[in-house]
């Protein structure tokens, strides 16, 4: 049996890795900044702790809802998340994000894996939204 697809991206952003991780988990932060595919965040929803969940619904330009959640599986504050993803319209499409963030100078680089697509071209519709992610978090700290 082969390997269900995954992807890697990695991002140099302006800031400690405090205030990253605060972007990436503060609601309202997030509605400054992630936008992909010119989605805006009507909903975003953080238990963050090891079994917590999170929701963000995203409205595309067309009208469109995309409603995300999972559970968080580990937690290490301004360091690590670890938590599952499924879009509402199919549940049993599960996927598996690890969010990585380590010091470097001012700065901080940031890993994004995504793993456990249910094929390659949900895989590459999201590196396509997780692109334009990591852009709009960059430019939020530029």
């Amino acid at each position: 049996m082969s390997a269900r697809p995954s992807l890697t991206l990695q991002r140099h952003i302006n800031a400690s890795p405090e205030k990253v991780f605060g972007a990436w988990t503060d609601p309202q932060q997030i509605v400054k900044w992630l936008h992909p595919g010119g989605c805006d965040v009507t909903l975003a929803q953080f238990e963050l702790t090891v079994g917590g969940r999170f929701r963000t619904v995203l409205r595309a330009p067309d009208g469109e809802l995309h409603d995300v959640s999972g559970v968080f599986r580990e937690v290490v504050l301004n360091r690590k998340l670890v938590y599952t993803w499924a879009f509402r319209s199919t549940p049993e499409r599960e996927s598996i994000v690890t969010f990585e963030l380590q010091a470097d100078g001012d700065g901080t680089w940031l890993t994004l894996k995504h793993e456990q697509f249910y094929d390659e071209a949900a895989r590459d519709a999201h590196r396509g939204g997780w692109t334009d992610a990591l852009d709009g978090l960059q430019r939020y700290f530029s």
